[in-house]
């Protein structure tokens, strides 16, 4: 068993979750940019499917998450994806047509 003072092993995905914790309210990432900040250049799908694997009720902002073009990557008739809209709405980042403006709300660490 590690003592207090040794580091404990932290999983790729907790390491995605806590860049994605980061992003402040009011600006976004992309995929391949959480990617990128999280170490793992060039693994954009697997922070895909790292976000999808968040617990139910997780306090992970997922929603500031979008494709590199800005675009929701929920198909536009689907709940998650009106439900993504308002989050991101509510914070002051206009969605339209299903794309934030990447060059006004990306997040710029």
């Amino acid at each position: 068993m590690p003592s207090a003072s040794e580091p404990q092993d932290v999983s790729r995905e907790q390491i995605i979750w806590q860049v994605v914790c980061s992003i402040p309210v009011g600006h976004v990432a992309s995929y391949s940019q959480v990617a990128e900040l999280a170490g793992f250049k060039g693994l954009a799908r697997f922070v895909g499917r790292t976000m999808g694997q968040l617990p139910e009720g997780s306090d992970v902002p997922w929603h500031r998450v979008l494709k590199q073009d800005g675009r929701i990557a929920f198909p536009p008739e689907s709940n998650r994806f009106y439900y993504q809209s308002r989050l991101l709405t509510e914070e002051g980042v206009p969605v339209k047509n299903g794309r934030v403006s990447m060059s006004r709300f990306r997040w710029q660490p």
